[in-house]
């Protein structure tokens, strides 16, 4: 791989389409159009007795139906992220929008025929389906919650111009927002991932100022985007609880992603119990810090003065290093991503926010959007987002109908490539000061993929309720959100109200409702398996590596159960607390 590629870049989807427009684009609109009405054409070969080898033949047309559809939605999803101001990209979005949701009413009929076969033939149809089979199981999962198919056709033109219009809307806002800070006097104009590095600065003035900054311009903005939230909790209620019969708002999340209610129960309550383990770990860290007590503003700051620098090729040295130790193939892998210039790197003005992985086609490399800022977040991003591209390559051979994973596994791989950039930062200098430091800082950001996701998903639960019970007002969320941060952090903190509008800026409750407790499914799962990788060193990485490349070919309980993870049991859960606990009590033993 040249030396360009370890130099910050604006991607290239050419391997998806060629151009945002011209020949290139109409044929991918024409491909849909081909597949769709390839699929239509079957629909009458769909009858109970089908034989196994006509229904094979028109899972393929589903296939090809699926993946031209998500060439397409996968182009205009990245372009927009690419500058999410720009009215060419919002256009084409906006037209992709309307095609899919045609596409997918004028196919329709496959899933709802599916849904209402009976059992003998569905079972018998089953066994011949192959790789397909679990997307299949996952269909007749949600029959008890399908509508008619003219009901179903209304409801996805509903959210293209709806929900979906909606969320677009909330993105246009907030990623165009740019933040004025005042740093040692100067005052400096940023993007919201450049005014979040101040977050780690050593300089509790500059943290402050980077927050007061991010909450000072969502501020005079809060009414809109909470009626924003309002709309689209309504809709997730009225259409999933109300119409279709689901439990209760996050039950719809938990029946997508194939975990039971009961189990996402137990994970929230767990995280609940070990509130006292983060309040400990503030404790300590005040006094570290020289404070009598940390303001919110200094949860994630660094333990010493110096904030190391690491320049994008040293960064992605370190990452691709870590995985190559680990196992040359995860790193192989990885390395794909920047030598087909998959990976946006570069900070700038318009750009998504964020950070993703997005694996649009199992054939093709996945593409990794992060905004690197040469700080060591910025190289546990890249590593986490790698790890996400990894798993979707290990997972290649899948079906496009079974290569992504399921919500609860999909943070497997991208939290794991984590603790191994963390073994390996510490393997570079034995200093208990500076492993004092990470592992201080690994505390930190297990509390923000843990402890604070989870309590993410509990205000949902109760924001949810707020607006169907109580038609609650945006200054009443707002004051369910201070009290869920007042019971994450007790007494160990001292919260500024400023943070009561947290809310509104977090884009995960808006697009995908009840999504965060995959982070801290994630996290928790991974401290367990990494724990046996450090007991059974290089046995383990083939185990590991069979659960990536299972992809969402299979459940996620099964998947689990067969590496002997049970996540029916408290104790499981509480095992990677008390991994985290041990790395509080190392830590007060370094002070």
């Amino acid at each position: 791989m040249g030396d360009r590629a370890f130099e910050k870049r604006r991607w290239t989807l050419e391997d998806l389409i060629a151009d945002k427009k011209g020949p290139a684009l109409e044929e991918a609109f024409d491909e849909v159009e081909a597949a769709v009405a390839a699929l239509e054409a079957k629909r009458e070969a769909l009858t109970p007795t089908i034989a196994e080898a006509a229904f094979v033949e028109i899972l393929r047309a589903v296939e090809k139906a699926t993946a031209a559809g998500t060439r397409l939605f996968g182009f205009s999803g990245l372009l927009f992220t690419e500058d999410t101001g720009d009215q060419e990209s919002l256009a084409l979005r906006g037209r992709v929008d309307k095609v899919i949701a045609e596409a997918e009413n004028r196919t329709l009929f496959f899933d709802l025929w599916w849904k209402k076969l009976d059992d003998e033939n569905a079972q018998r149809l089953l066994t011949a389906s192959g790789d397909v089979a679990y997307y299949l199981e996952t269909l007749r999962r949600f029959a008890p919650f399908t509508l008619s198919e003219a009901e179903e056709k209304v409801i996805n033109i509903k959210n293209v111009n709806g929900t979906e219009g909606l969320v677009t809307l909330y993105d246009m806002i907030t990623n165009a927002f740019t933040y004025d800070v005042e740093i040692d006097g100067e005052t400096k104009t940023l993007t919201r991932s450049e005014v979040m590095v101040y977050a780690r600065d050593p300089s509790p003035a500059r943290r402050e100022a980077a927050y007061r900054a991010l909450f000072g311009v969502y501020e005079p903005r809060k009414g809109e985007l909470a009626q924003i939230y309002k709309y689209v909790a309504s809709d997730w209620s009225a259409e999933n609880v109300d119409l279709r019969g689901v439990a209760s708002p996050i039950s719809v999340r938990n029946l997508r992603n194939d975990i039971p209610d009961e189990v996402v129960d137990l994970l929230l309550q767990v995280c609940r119990d070990n509130v006292g383990l983060y309040q400990r770990f503030f404790g300590l860290k005040a006094k570290w810090l020289g404070l009598p007590k940390l303001k919110r503003f200094d949860v994630y700051a660094p333990l010493d003065e110096s904030s190391e620098i690491y320049p994008f090729a040293e960064g992605v040295k370190i990452v691709l290093d870590s995985m190559r130790k680990f196992s040359p193939e995860v790193a192989e892998n990885a390395e794909r991503v920047l030598a087909e210039n998959h990976l946006d790197s570069e900070p700038r003005e318009g750009k998504d926010t964020g950070a993703f992985c997005y694996g649009v086609l199992p054939e093709l490399t996945p593409w990794v959007l992060v905004n690197y800022n040469d700080r060591a977040d910025d190289v546990s991003t890249l590593a986490h987002e790698l790890g996400h591209a990894v798993h979707a390559m290990l997972a290649s051979d899948h079906s496009i109908l079974t290569h992504h994973s399921s919500l609860p596994l999909a943070e497997t791989a991208s939290n794991f490539a984590e603790m191994l950039l963390l073994e390996a930062l510490l393997d570079r200098n034995d200093d208990p000061a500076f492993r004092r430091t990470m592992l201080a800082k690994y505390v930190d950001d297990s509390y923000a993929m843990v402890l604070r996701q989870a309590y993410f998903v509990l205000f949902e639960r109760e924001a949810h309720r707020m607006i169907q019970e109580e038609g609650a007002t945006p200054d009443q969320l707002s004051a369910a959100y201070l009290a869920n941060l007042r019971e994450q952090f007790g007494d160990s903190i001292e919260l500024d109200e400023v943070f009561q509008t947290e809310w509104v800026t977090i884009p995960h409750i808006y697009a995908t409702p009840f999504y965060c407790y995959a982070y801290t499914f994630g996290l928790l799962l991974v401290l367990g398996l990494f724990q046996r990788y450090k007991e059974e060193g290089e046995a383990f990485v083939p185990k590991y590596l069979k659960i990536l490349a299972y992809g969402g070919a299979k459940a996620p309980m099964a998947i689990l159960d067969e590496v002997g993870i049970d996540i029916r049991t408290r104790e499981f859960w509480q095992g990677g607390f008390d991994l985290i606990a041990g790395m509080v009590d190392e830590l007060e033993a370094l002070s």
